[in-house]
């Protein structure tokens, strides 16, 4: 097998997309972040001392996302053109699932920007509720779906890598 991110010496490179067309590109990753009942309560109602976490935790994705290339040495830098955190709540089990989606028309996909930016949030998160509750859990930070460029438009089944 060929690997793109090596060179010719078994060095890292960054691959060369140069001749690849623009098309849009959409990534839409996840992470979960288990904590306390008390803890997702206090989220939600606005007690954290820290502020409104989740609006803390939309920009902090959003930012990670733009410095994506900054952080994962091999990542292009790109036009991102949209990037949307969203919070879905499940309290029976405690958790936050944090979805991130981001778009771009270029040569090279958007799954890394969605990944950063899903965990990002997921990270800011627990640092704004640590001081209630320490033990949270970031977990199942994973890639849900990609659309665009030679692989066309795809999406995780269950159990992919479980």
């Amino acid at each position: 097998m060929d690997f793109t991110h090596i060179n010719e010496q078994g060095r890292a490179r960054m691959v060369d997309v140069s001749d690849k067309g623009d098309t849009a590109r959409i990534a839409v990753a996840q992470a979960i972040v288990e904590m306390q009942s008390q803890t997702l309560k206090l989220i939600k109602t606005g007690g954290i001392e820290k502020g409104d976490v989740l609006a803390v935790a939309q920009v902090a994705g959003v930012m990670a996302a733009k410095k994506t290339s900054d952080l994962i040495p091999m990542c292009h830098p790109l036009m991102i053109t949209s990037v949307d955190i969203h919070f879905a709540f499940d309290d029976e089990n405690s958790k936050i699932t944090v979805l991130a989606s981001v778009k771009t028309t270029g040569k090279t996909g958007v799954e890394m920007e969605a990944l950063t930016a899903a965990a990002t949030a997921a990270l800011t998160i627990y640092d704004m509720a640590k001081a209630v509750d320490r033990w949270m859990i970031i977990k199942e930070v994973k890639l849900l779906e990609k659309a665009g460029g030679k692989s066309g438009h795809v999406l995780r089944n269950e159990g992919d890598n479980e």
